[in-house]
């Protein structure tokens, strides 16, 4: 049989990473059994669920190369149906009108605060009779719709993740709403739990792998599914991603949404590749860098840790920067250079371009890192303390820039390549007995203001080819 899975976020807020690794895991079981992964869009929120979230999560999921199979559902569009099996429910006996005021739900909550007990309804109108219903409804109070919950039941299933899982029918909090609060006789909006099992059975979704924090949803949906006579699918409930301290990966932690990481500077592969060992291992490692195709093929739910994942921002950075080092420098460039259109900077040639693309992807963590390794090319640097002192207290600095200002103009040299940078500082140092490191921090304290940066040699090149060489050697003399 076709194995199914499906990721199911509400359009409430921008893609989280949370949800992000929830689809992948779907993706990856998906991929790794030749079954299909699904999207539906659970938007009955209409308060809350807005159109630009359902594109930012669609979006992001292509972002990551996570395609899908079927064209999304949204739940919106279903109602109607979740409404019949509502009356279903309400029809076989399993399903009753509660008209629990709003009021005398707190006043019950606060007689439990202050007993000391869990906050659970007491299912006083389980048992209504018709004439009763009809009372409440002509004194205009509004129902909900609740689902029976036998207290004595024990639910239980076999995660593909947790192993045996159990829940006793006392422990779910009294019987279950179903549909808002609505007046007359008529059945408010769906709920969460309802709606999902409808959808997930009509989908015919075999397999749901979502978050840990879903298993108290799970022995509700397990009953209702065995009301409505549905087949139950086979759940896997994942750990949530934590934070350095421990405790659930929220807002606080600053950034969780997809597009935070794109703005970075990650790159999807990375992340992507990042987050599947966010909770999954594979025994005896040897290699951490895994495509999303490579990964898929040795991907199974059993080999997911039930302990929460703590995200590792170190670990994450590795990943990126190893991508990057392996790009194509073609491709790299594209990126970079739309962060030099960003800022305004113009280059003198397409092979400029590609020569400081190769100059700085060694040492670029984030795609955003061609900013600041890029900036002195584009923008004159500030002499940095460092750079002074050395000039003004190496008493060969100064005199081996003017050695190689006067050099430059009696070779009439007007472009210095790599090569003639080498040769340029070999005959310096011979002709006038100044150790190269001399010569060539004082070149560095020239381009860029300090004693650290890129390749000073293929720097040079570049500056030389932008013409502004001679003028960064030449205001350190001044």
């Amino acid at each position: 049989m076709e194995k199914r899975l499906r990721l199911a976020p509400s359009p409430t807020g921008l893609l989280h990473i949370g949800t992000a690794r929830t689809a992948l895991f779907n993706w990856l079981y998906a991929k790794n059994t030749n079954g299909k992964f699904l999207i539906r869009i659970e938007d009955t929120d209409i308060v809350r669920s807005k159109s630009e979230f359902t594109t930012n999560i669609l979006d992001g999921l292509n972002w990551l190369g996570l395609n899908w199979d079927e064209e999304p559902i949204k739940q919106s569009q279903r109602i109607s149906i979740h409404k019949e099996y509502i009356k279903k429910l309400l029809e076989i006996g399993a399903a009753y009108r509660c008209f629990t005021s709003e009021d005398e739900i707190h006043e019950l909550r606060e007689k439990q605060k202050a007993n000391g007990l869990p906050p659970r309804h007491d299912n006083r109108h389980r048992n209504l009779t018709s004439k009763e219903i009809k009372e409440f409804i002509s004194q205009g109070r509004s129902s909900v719709i609740r689902f029976k919950i036998d207290e004595e039941a024990e639910i239980k299933w076999e995660d593909q993740i947790r192993g045996e899982i159990k829940w006793q029918g006392k422990d779910l909090g009294g019987d279950l709403v179903l549909s808002r609060r609505t007046l007359g006789d008529e059945i408010g909006d769906p709920l969460y739990n309802l709606a999902v099992v409808v959808d997930d059975n009509f989908m015919n979704i075999t397999h749901v792998v979502r978050g840990e924090d879903h298993i108290s949803n799970t022995a509700k949906q397990i009953l209702i599914y065995r009301a409505l006579n549905f087949k139950l699918p086979i759940f896997s409930h994942t750990p949530l991603i934590l934070n350095s301290e421990g405790k659930k990966l929220s807002k606080r932690d600053s950034v969780t949404s997809i597009d935070e990481f794109k703005e970075m500077g990650y790159l999807p592969e990375a992340l992507a590749n990042y987050m599947a060992f966010l909770g999954w291992s594979i025994k005896n490692p040897e290699n951490e860098i895994l495509s999303l195709s490579e990964i898929s093929k040795i991907f199974n739910l059993s080999d997911v840790n039930k302990a929460g994942a703590k995200f590792n921002w170190d670990k994450l950075n590795w990943i990126n920067s190893q991508y990057i080092k392996k790009m194509e420098l073609k491709e790299l460039n594209q990126f970079i250079k739309k962060y030099w259109n960003d800022m305004g900077w113009k280059s003198p040639s397409k092979e400029w371009d590609l020569k400081l693309t190769n100059l700085i992807q060694d040492s670029m963590i984030l795609l955003r890192d061609a900013i600041d390794q890029s900036k002195p090319f584009f923008c004159l640097s500030q002499m940095q303390k460092e750079g002074t002192d050395f000039l003004e207290n190496k008493k060969e600095a100064k005199e081996s820039l003017q050695y190689i200002v006067d050099y430059l103009k009696e070779e009439n040299i007007s472009k210095v390549t790599s090569n003639k940078a080498r040769e340029i500082i070999s005959k310096i140092s011979i002709n006038h007995s100044i150790k190269k490191g001399i010569l060539m921090k004082s070149l560095r304290v020239a381009f860029f203001g300090c004693l650290s940066g890129p390749d000073l040699i293929q720097s040079w090149e570049l500056f030389s080819e932008k013409k502004s060489d001679i003028y960064l050697i030449k205001r350190c003399l001044t």
